[in-house]
């Protein structure tokens, strides 16, 4: 009976443990899908020689918010900072408003942010949300040719620092504090 009694709590405890574990499996692959504390380094983007051609590559077109056709080559010539951001991600919305500061200071220097919302709670919710935070930059939505271009995205926020030629200078995956991104626009700024 003793033996009987043994065996039994052994295998509630490997059920709950089994639970457990799943659950910690879950909530691991939650968390690295939205990546809010990523230390990978930035992936710098191997650069093309210097010319005063614009890099077709990750030129793609999707729509903004007021339904204007933009392609990110209408940014030639500019530093462009693309983030790719949903409303329920909470390091997207951490980053905001060192976005909507950035913007501000450095738009008249040659300066781009341009957000691309995967819009899965529907475009009004996406609209709603830009108005509620108070983003002042350009925003649209994720499309096909964006995911064509920049590749399927390995967690939100991801985001792309463009040179003025159409380069990847470097690409994010996760949040980042405000001063990676300011440095990232002096540098190549030349401020």
């Amino acid at each position: 009976m003793t033996r009987m009694v043994e065996i039994d709590i052994w295998r509630i405890l490997m059920n709950r443990n089994r639970l457990v574990g799943g659950i910690a499996i879950v909530a691991a692959l939650l968390f690295w899908a939205c990546d809010s504390n990523s230390k990978d380094q930035p992936q710098d983007a191997v650069k093309s020689a210097t010319s005063s051609e614009y890099n077709e590559k990750y030129n793609f077109t999707t729509k903004l918010m007021d339904g204007t056709e933009i392609k990110l080559s209408d940014y030639s010539g500019k530093v462009v900072i693309v983030d790719l951001w949903d409303t329920w991600c909470p390091p997207c919305r951490m980053e905001i408003p060192h976005f909507i500061e950035l913007y501000s200071q450095y738009k008249d220097a040659g300066f781009v942010m341009l957000g691309l919302a995967f819009g899965q709670e529907g475009i009004p919710a996406v609209a709603a949300f830009i108005q509620e935070y108070g983003i002042n930059y350009i925003n649209g939505l994720v499309n096909e040719d964006v995911i064509a271009k920049l590749g399927q995205p390995q967690g939100i926020p991801t985001t792309y620092v463009f040179d003025q030629n159409g380069d990847i200078y470097k690409k994010y995956v996760g949040y980042r504090e405000k001063s990676v991104f300011e440095a990232d626009i002096r540098a190549l700024l030349n401020l």
